[in-house]
């Protein structure tokens, strides 16, 4: 028999549980809440990590959602440091790391993402670094202090980020990567050279279309070999491979793990089990924005705000998730992108803008149907591409024509 019993249990201490929470506690629920998380820090904003963070700009408790006293006063009970170890999802029991057991009525798994960790020669060497926690941030800050030359595997965000802030902590940064430009397998090649070329102008080196072959030094890294015959001096690495969802706890309980795996989850973020959720990076979920289409997002905008849709169905308020996924990403102080999506497919790219200006808005359409906007000093086209994405219609030439000219106004366009 649970030693405990709670209403509500989050599991996994990230955004998504701690927003779930406190909109629990703002639409009046009265039971009791516990948030069950394996870091030692209570839930914070991921991003950081690579930006304000690592650069030092930001202090560790400005990175918090909330602090102490917030939870205490909304009486919601945070176990740090403390995993759920096993689900029986018939009984409504978890088996906690501490060793106790607790019974629940209604669950949320919010588990997040691991790092993809890279096995090749070399990588067991000091001073290759992977980033997803402040702790990771923290050592990472330590490892280049006394560095020149960072090497960076990988061409997204982690990547990009990281080596814009440790150029403005003085270091060189060099970026390898599979990818012919970076960040080009979301937003494509074009939009890819556009940053790559922004990261190169503030002194970033960038080796497109190459791999990670091995790495070489005695007990700490001192050189990275590529496939493609490099050999780059190497004081540190910071590895920025992506990540895999932290679907284990949920597969072991029984959940249905779906083809971008995740959770399998309806529309109202709820599981093949009545009154189990699931929320965030683990979460593929039925998006009525996308006509149905089960998607999963890694970025924390959509872990914030599954946390609300999650809370308020556990509510009994049977609210679909109909927020347009967000993105941002910010190099350093050298401009910040932001995206709503996402188009996974696409086959019409028109720009509103000039990328040579610094000043543009990339949207991305299929057969006519706006799937995705990327802006770039161009924040107030968002709106309309949110509109855009929710409606769902083809636009015909004219309005198209409307998307990449600046001279037209977008208020009409698809209305």
């Amino acid at each position: 028999m649970a030693a405990r019993k709670v209403d509500y249990l989050l599991i996994g201490g990230g955004l998504a549980s701690a927003n779930c929470a406190r909109w629990l506690r703002e639409e009046g629920a009265e039971g009791e809440v516990l948030v069950v998380g394996r870091e030692p820090d209570p839930p914070y904003n991921r991003p950081e990590c690579s930006k304000g963070y690592l650069q030092g700009k930001e202090r560790r408790a400005e990175t918090f959602f909330r602090g102490d006293e917030w939870w205490a006063e909304q009486d919601i009970e945070l176990l740090k440091r403390t995993s759920v170890t096993a689900l029986d999802l018939e009984a409504r029991t978890a088996k906690l790391s501490s060793k106790e057991e607790i019974e629940f009525g209604q669950a949320l798994i919010a588990t997040g993402a691991n790092v993809r960790r890279l096995n090749v020669d070399g990588c067991h060497l000091e001073q290759i670094h992977y980033l997803r926690t402040l702790g990771n941030s923290d050592a990472i800050r330590a490892g280049v202090e006394d560095a020149e030359e960072v090497v960076l595997i990988g061409g997204s965000f982690i990547a990009c980020e990281v080596a814009a802030s440790l150029t403005l902590l003085g270091k060189h940064s060099t970026l390898v990567m599979q990818e012919q430009a970076t960040l080009e397998r979301g937003f494509g090649a074009r939009v890819g050279r556009f940053f790559q070329e922004l990261l190169e102008s503030h002194g970033v080196t960038v080796h497109g279309g190459d791999e990670l072959e091995r790495f070489e030094g005695e007990d700490t890294v001192a050189k990275v070999v590529t496939r493609g015959g490099l050999e780059l001096a190497a004081d540190a690495v910071v590895i920025g491979a992506g990540v895999t969802p932290d679907v284990q706890l949920a597969e072991r309980a029984g959940l249905e793990i779906g083809e971008r795996g995740g959770v399998r989850c309806s529309s109202r973020l709820e599981s093949q089990v009545p009154g189990v959720f699931a929320a965030g990076d683990i979460c593929e979920y039925e998006s009525v924005v996308h006509g149905g289409a089960h998607i999963r997002v890694e970025h924390w905008d959509v872990a914030f705000n599954h946390g609300k849709t999650a809370a308020l169905n556990m509510l009994g308020r049977d609210v679909p998730h109909e927020v347009v996924p967000y993105f941002y990403s910010v190099l350093a102080d050298w401009g910040e992108l932001e995206y709503v999506g996402p188009a996974y497919v696409w086959d019409e790219e028109i720009v509103r803008g000039s990328f040579a200006d610094g000043a543009f808005t990339n949207w991305y359409l299929k057969d006519g149907i706006v799937k995705g906007a990327l802006t770039f000093g161009r924040s107030d086209d968002l709106d309309t591409a949110r509109r855009l994405i929710l409606g769902g219609a083809a636009l015909d030439d004219v309005a198209r024509h409307r998307l990449g000219d600046l001279d037209a106004g977008l208020e009409s366009i698809g209305r």
